[in-house]
């Protein structure tokens, strides 16, 4: 009988983890693959959601405090208590195996790039350098989704409605630990008309399994990216030293990665880090869905008056979220990062 990949959901209360011993990231030092070593021994920090809210004007200070040093010393982290529900999860995974049916491949082909104006996207890479299935859709601010199979939709809606309130909560808490009033990142990047593209993965073994790396090395254009996942293992991220840790995720966490755009907001103050995905050491399938929480399309992005002086001059040039997702030639569904086009 094939193994089954468990769900990753929570049925006891989150124990936060003690403040750790924060220590800053070079995401720039990358080295050869065959020369990474992969660790399992540096904790990610975790983030308590609700703490950034609390009614304890003490605990919340302190909760604002620390995703301020996460985000300045490391850049990622899990997210905890975000109120995204366990049944919701669920859902999400066996809405997105249903959808993945080998049986059904043939259609999911009406889904094959055609234009690069596609909202919805479905593509199969079996190559040494990218191996997965994937649907790609946009979320926000217009919501696009295949109606098949029964459930697939409404499953993935609901899930987006959560992810849109934690969009909208991280931006007023990484704006006062910047030290700003709670709406400064909503008008830098006008979330509310945000543009977030969401890939739903599914990754081998599988029939068309070839090569070890299920997604290579990148970073993600935008403010951040979640991402769940139905199993842990595959997903690395670079440490400052070079090094790849393993995201071993708690469960019904959600793992955020800053975007290309908060490190240019900030001025580097904020960087987006490094991560990939491989494949080669995976048991069974695993699924992940990874969505970009982009600014508005019309969003101008520059280095802030805020992150600049004499010591610290603009490092990146400014321009709207559409134009530097077209930098290096992608289309707007693909959100590949143009960082390295942008950076003076």
């Amino acid at each position: 009988m094939a193994e089954t990949a468990p769900f990753l959901v929570n049925h006891r209360p989150f124990e936060p983890n003690p403040i750790l011993s924060l220590h800053s990231i070079d995401s720039s030092i990358i080295k050869p693959h065959d020369s990474i070593a992969v660790v399992d021994d540096v904790e990610i920090p975790t983030v308590d959601y609700f703490m950034l809210f609390s009614d304890d004007l003490d605990e919340r200070s302190k909760a604002l405090e620390y995703i301020g040093h996460v985000c300045k010393d490391f850049g990622f982290f899990y997210l905890v208590n975000h109120g995204i529900s366990d049944s919701v999860f669920e859902g999400v995974f066996k809405a997105i195996s249903d959808f993945f049916n080998p049986t059904e491949i043939e259609s999911r082909k009406q889904y094959e790039k055609k234009n690069p104006t596609d909202r919805i996207r479905w593509g199969l890479r079996s190559s040494p350098g990218e191996n997965r299935e994937y649907l790609k859709i946009i979320a926000h601010p217009q919501y696009h989704c295949p109606t098949k199979p029964a459930g697939f939709s409404e499953s993935m809606e609901e899930y987006f409605k959560g992810l849109r309130e934690v969009v909208q909560g991280l931006g007023k808490a990484v704006s006062k630990a910047l030290g700003f009033e709670e709406c400064y990142i909503e008008k830098a990047f006008k979330l509310g008309t945000g543009f977030d593209v969401s890939a739903m993965n599914l990754y081998p073994p599988n029939f068309r399994s070839k090569g070890s790396i299920g997604v290579p090395d990148h970073t993600d254009p935008g403010f951040f990216v979640s991402l769940i996942q139905d199993v842990n293992g595959g997903l690395q991220v670079f440490s400052n030293d070079g090094n790849c840790i393993n995201v071993n995720m708690p469960p019904n966490a959600i793992f955020i990665n800053l975007g290309d755009h908060l490190e240019i907001l900030t001025n580097g103050k904020y960087k987006s880090h490094v991560h990939r995905v491989v494949v080669d050491n995976n048991k069974v399938k695993r699924i992940s869905v990874a969505t970009l929480h982009g600014p508005s399309l019309d969003a101008f992005v520059s280095p802030a008056p805020e992150f600049v002086d004499e010591s610290h001059p603009p490092a990146y040039r400014g321009m709207t979220y559409k134009q530097s997702l077209q930098a290096n030639g992608s289309d707007e569904i693909d959100v590949q990062s143009s960082i390295e086009q942008i950076r003076l």
